[in-house]
């Protein structure tokens, strides 16, 4: 007997692999938290520091950066991992910019005339938001899968 395996069903069986659980609501939960706590005490800190405003621009444009970056390599990984076509050229891009991002800010705050206190409070909220931007990528895109899962059954 001959089975032809399509890339549709290569992709289908690779998903049901990669996909493992749902998302628990405590995670979500976390996930969300962490990204409000990140993003939040980041443009606190912007508000409340004595840089001048095109200092707050620089920073709060390389967070905005920073953040669609990370979601787009995200992206990028799991559509190839669950055989979705993604073109070399815009997984590399994704990659390039969010290593940019990342750059910006180390070179900002190196040559920012602020203590190793608020430099270090900066690189931490920037790395926290970051990943919980990924986490919570990952959750809405689990949960949207599994949502649609159910729903075929009804």
């Amino acid at each position: 007997m001959n089975v032809t395996v399509t890339h549709e069903n290569k992709a289908s069986k690779r998903a049901v692999q990669t996909r493992g659980m749902k998302p628990t609501p405590a995670f979500i939960g976390a996930s969300w938290v962490a990204l409000g706590a990140g993003l939040v005490s980041y443009c606190i800190g912007l508000w409340n520091s004595d840089m001048l405003l095109n200092e707050k621009g620089y920073y709060f444009t390389v967070i905005l950066f920073g953040l669609f970056s990370a979601i787009s390599v995200q992206k990028c990984v799991r559509d190839r991992s669950e055989g979705i076509e993604v073109t070399d050229i815009y997984y590399g891009i994704s990659w390039f910019t969010t290593l940019t991002s990342i750059v910006l800010l180390v070179v900002g705050l190196r040559n920012a005339d602020l203590s190793l206190s608020e430099k270090g409070f900066y690189g931490m909220a920037f790395t926290l938001s970051l990943f919980a931007a990924i986490a919570v990528q990952k959750n809405t895109r689990d949960s949207k899968f599994f949502k649609e899962e159910d729903n075929t059954y009804f």
